[in-house]
């Protein structure tokens, strides 16, 4: 046990400080090795395939393990404390994903270190958030990062403001009056009725849409959503964060170009005939991620999204 903390301690320690392809892909395969090792699910999931765990020193050689194992069982890489369970959401009668997380503090420094890289400084911020259905649970891991990038930003007008569009109207327009930076999270079902609602001119304002249309708007694309987005609040800029309960790290886009991971993040497009081949860029498939934050868990996720080839972000 005291060996296998000393092995977690130090790849823990190396995760934020990945600066070049190689080192990502070295430290990839130490922390797949560290997985396989203690991480009983997918250890067994590994050895039902039958690989050759010696044999494998590239990362598209690793096992990918379906997202859906986080709904039937407990992935993790330690039977000590669980410091917080983030649970997905979902419909009546329907399995939640459940993210076991032994160490808070990794998901902490993840989501603040990946918004340092691609928006600064939290503190330089008012951050607004509209999440309405989120708020009503409390297992949610992107309330929690929220919430924590609002307390950081040290500014008395950054909160929540679940369903009550007329006092975010009052707040943004005191922002673009005042000309203070202004960052508006919110999922995208509420952005849009807000925009319903309300007509003002953004240009001080970024707005991190977070998805999830959930059965509460008509489904329509991204495109879509930006022209409403963007004829209601002229001059706004928009992002996108992508994120998940099973993992511990988000990858961002702005105006509808190509999401960007942090260094210790990659993201892999798989052949949906052939979930062990890799496609190139341009090519859509399955999204298989990489997320060397979640080394108490399991770093290497096979998702049910589809997507084509990301560029990582470079450092």
């Amino acid at each position: 046990m005291l060996q296998k903390n000393k092995e977690l301690e130090n790849l823990s320690k190396q995760i934020f400080t990945i600066s070049s392809t190689s080192e990502f892909e070295q430290l990839a395969l130490q922390i797949f090795r560290f997985q396989y090792a203690h991480n009983a699910v997918y250890k067994l999931y590994v050895d039902a395939l039958n690989c050759n765990v010696s044999e494998i020193v590239q990362i598209e050689q690793i096992p990918f393990l379906p997202i859906d194992f986080f709904k039937t069982h407990q992935i993790v890489c330690s039977s000590g404390k669980v410091d917080k369970i983030f649970s997905s959401s979902g419909t009546t009668g329907k399995n939640t994903s459940k993210h076991f997380v032994n160490d808070i503090s990794l998901y902490e420094s993840s989501f603040t270190k990946a918004f340092e890289i691609f928006y600064g400084a939290n503190n330089s911020y008012k951050i607004l958030a509209l999440l309405p259905n989120y708020l009503e649970r409390t297992d949610s891991s992107l309330v929690y990062m929220v919430d924590y990038l609002i307390k950081k930003s040290y500014n008395h007008k950054s909160g929540f403001y679940r369903d009550d569009y007329e006092k975010l109207h009052t707040e943004i327009l005191d922002s673009e009056n005042k000309k203070t930076p202004t960052l508006l999270i919110g999922v995208s079902y509420a952005l849009l009725e807000f925009a319903a609602k309300y007509t003002l001119p953004m240009n001080n304002t970024i707005c991190i849409e977070t998805g999830g249309m959930k059965g509460r708007h008509k489904e329509i694309t991204k495109i879509e959503m930006y022209e409403i987005l963007r004829t209601s609040f002229p001059g706004i800029k928009i992002h996108s964060e992508y994120g998940m309960t099973e993992l511990l790290s988000q990858s961002y886009s702005s105006n509808n170009a190509q999401y960007k991971t942090p260094p210790w993040m990659r993201i892999l497009i798989r052949d949906l005939y052939d979930p062990f081949s890799y496609l190139q860029n341009g090519q859509r498939g399955g999204i298989n991620v990489i997320d060397l934050a979640n080394i108490n868990s399991c770093s290497f996720i096979e998702t049910q999204d589809i997507g084509s080839k990301m560029t990582p972000f470079s450092p």
